[in-house]
């Protein structure tokens, strides 16, 4: 059964790598257009599968990896700062563009268009051609969103458009 697996699952692994690789280093650059951050998380379970896949393909070699002590070393590494990064807070301030989001959708709509350098009614009516309603042009993008069953940043996205 090992070698039937093996050959799909190796391929598997391999493929899900290079699309987790090439999607990742264009993220680290800052180039997230198209669909590169959605195929980067979503697919990243066929990596997951793939790996799992490929170890249970090799378990008698995966186990004697563990009698060396460089391979040992290695893993052990992954592990801790695996654990880092999921355990530890960040930093003690919070990212400045989330604070910066979450201070835009708690603004007053006539605030936002101010930033947006429109006038509130004409965002109004914009929002209204998109089916989301405004009663009072002192709500927040939050109340808006949430009177409307939409997100933030959908309503964002009209205004800023």
């Amino acid at each position: 059964m090992s070698t039937s697996m093996r050959s799909w699952a190796t391929p598997l692994a391999i493929g899900s790598f290079i699309i987790l690789a090439v999607t990742g280093i264009l993220m680290f650059f800052k180039i997230e257009g198209g669909y590169i951050k959605p195929v980067h998380e979503w697919l990243s379970w066929l990596m997951v599968a793939g790996v799992v896949l490929h170890t249970i393909a090799n378990w008698k070699v995966f186990v004697a990896y563990f009698s060396k002590i460089p391979a040992v070393s290695i893993i052990s590494v992954a592990v801790v700062v695996t654990a880092l990064a999921v355990f530890m807070p960040a930093s003690r301030s919070e990212n400045p563009r989330a604070k910066m989001m979450k201070s835009i959708e708690s603004a007053r709509l006539e605030t936002v268009a101010e930033l947006a350098g429109k006038e509130s009614g004409e965002i109004i009516a914009t929002l209204a051609g998109n089916g989301i309603s405004v009663s009072d042009p002192s709500m927040t993008i939050r109340q808006i969103a949430k009177a409307n069953q939409k997100k933030e940043m959908e309503v964002l996205g009209l205004v800023f458009r």
